[in-house]
């Protein structure tokens, strides 16, 4: 029986335990988090600006979220990430793409990190119109614990039908892959502890799965990866769309570091449908690490 109660976040119980060797990490898509104005031509035709209280909500919700890190996608730039992830509390790293939608992290001070080269070639059309996202990586040291981590934002549009139906979404996807898979492979050949989280835009349960596709260049056994939220259902927006697309997979000794029952998502008080464009569509996904 898949689980829905359990993950269902009441704002005020959004933090972990406390404890010095837990790591709370989240994605978070924050749906064209922009400061530009509506019209602006970098933007598509029915994004809008976000107004004053809709910025000051998703700010108290990053700070409810009170996550030591915070894979994000979809951000258009540290000005704009900077205004839910304050300097004072958390270090910015964003991809060094020319796009909108960026993805990135916010790292809480006092997390000792290292900015690794983006992963370019999750970008397999960079002359696109609308070119797509390089992955974002970054090395924590945690008390002597190194800890690797991949944020993504993959194509949309291939969400559960077949990967190897012919459209252009999932021919996207498609090539994302081997970049991916090589990346993972790397970690994985040197027993390095990692995360890869972010929107896959794929649905990772059922035969069509994204990780059955992979399989067994992807999943079992070779690059053995645990997937968080597997078996789970999400209640984002009152489970509208209750099959995960944004997911943390844990890799190499980091497998054995989810604290138990720790996977939540942080849904919002707002249930009105308008909010959903004006907060986001994704809620933000997070588990604990107990980092050695």
């Amino acid at each position: 029986m898949r689980q829905l109660a359990v993950l269902l976040l009441v704002l005020a119980l959004v933090a972990l335990p406390a404890s010095a060797a837990t790591l709370k990490i989240s994605t978070w898509n924050l749906d064209w988090l922009t400061t530009r104005p509506s019209g602006d031509p970098a933007l598509p035709s029915d994004v809008r600006a976000r107004r004053p209280q809709d910025w000051s909500a998703l700010a108290r919700y990053a700070r409810h979220l009170d996550a030591d890190v915070v894979a994000f996608e979809e951000v258009d730039g540290r000005a704009a990430a900077a205004r839910l992830f304050p300097p004072d509390r958390y270090n910015l790293v964003l991809t060094h793409d020319h796009v909108v939608q960026r993805v990135g992290f916010a790292i809480r001070r006092g997390i000792a990190y290292q900015q690794n080269p983006d992963l370019t070639a999750l970008v397999p059309y960079p002359g696109a119109r609308y070119p797509l996202r390089s992955g974002a990586d970054v090395t924590l040291r945690i008390d002597g614990t190194r800890l690797r981590l991949l944020a993504v934002h993959l194509k949309t549009g291939c969400w559960e039908v077949p990967i190897g139906a012919r459209s252009y979404a999932c021919d996207t996807l498609r090539r994302q892959l081997p970049p991916l898979r090589a990346w993972i492979a790397a970690r994985d050949a040197h027993a390095t502890p990692f995360a890869v989280l972010g929107d896959f835009n794929r649905v990772m349960d059922g035969s069509q799965g994204f990780d059955r596709r992979m399989d067994p260049d992807f999943g079992q056994p070779q690059l053995a990866l645990l997937r968080a939220d597997a078996g789970f259902d999400s209640p984002c927006w009152g489970g509208e769309y209750p099959r995960f697309i944004d997911h943390i997979l844990l890799g190499g000794p980091a497998r054995a570091w989810l604290v138990a029952h720790s996977l939540r998502v942080m849904v919002y008080r707002e249930k009105n449908p308008a909010w959903k464009n004006r907060l986001s569509d994704h809620c933000p996904v997070s588990i604990g690490l107990n980092v050695p």
